[in-house]
């Protein structure tokens, strides 16, 4: 008679187990207005509080989203790689739903790394400035300043934009190790792109200019 009560739970724990694992997987959804393949210059918020940004959007459905402050630094990176969830850093605690109040189309095509080889320095926080390159293969070198930022770059499915692999050393607050996005849009003059980096509770955004 003890027989039969063992086998019931021997089936009921493994349909126990995935109902406590999957309340552990259940991520707070994220919606962002969805915009056809292209790149946009965007703003969002009110008119009291007004947010400006650029959107990136492929064709694939991944998608790219940088929320900006009055100094042209990101504050929000919002992303979608092809159709899965989206995702945002800073990380949300709560189901977000971020509706665009307006959209600019402005040019865009695809990027590869031999369009924007060449020597570069970008200012960090401190004040203080990094140098480096990237070669016509994507591969990025630290210069002779004492942050050395070192990686790669290679060709993304979003317009204007290239997906970046950083490494730094002696920078400060910068990650040692960082994923992001090299962004280069015309509006960008003198600048030639920036460097955007998921930090892990804000973007890191660095404006790199010829050196």
């Amino acid at each position: 008679m003890k027989s039969f009560p063992a086998r019931a739970a021997a089936m009921l724990l493994p349909l126990l187990l995935v109902a406590c694992g999957s309340s552990h997987d259940d991520a707070p959804a994220i919606r962002v207005t969805d915009l056809p393949a292209g790149a946009y210059a965007v703003g969002t918020g009110d008119a009291a509080a007004p947010v400006a940004g650029k959107y990136y959007a492929a064709a694939d459905g991944s998608r790219l989203l940088v929320l900006d402050n009055a100094a042209q630094q990101a504050t929000a990176l919002y992303r979608r790689d092809g159709n899965a969830p989206w995702q945002r850093t800073p990380a949300v605690t709560g189901d977000t739903a971020l509706e665009l109040s307006s959209s600019q189309a402005i040019a865009a095509g695809p990027l590869n790394p031999t369009a924007i080889a060449g020597s570069f320095v970008v200012r960090l926080a401190s004040g203080s400035a990094a140098a480096f390159s990237i070669d016509t293969k994507g591969a990025i070198a630290a210069g002779s300043t004492a942050c050395k930022l070192s990686g790669t770059v290679a060709v993304s499915s979003l317009p204007n934009v290239l997906q970046l692999t950083l490494a730094t050393a002696g920078c400060g607050d910068l990650p040692a190790q960082s994923d992001g996005y090299l962004v280069a849009d015309t509006d960008h003059a003198p600048a030639s792109f920036r460097l955007l980096t998921f930090g892990a509770s804000a973007p890191f955004d660095l404006w790199a200019y010829p050196e």
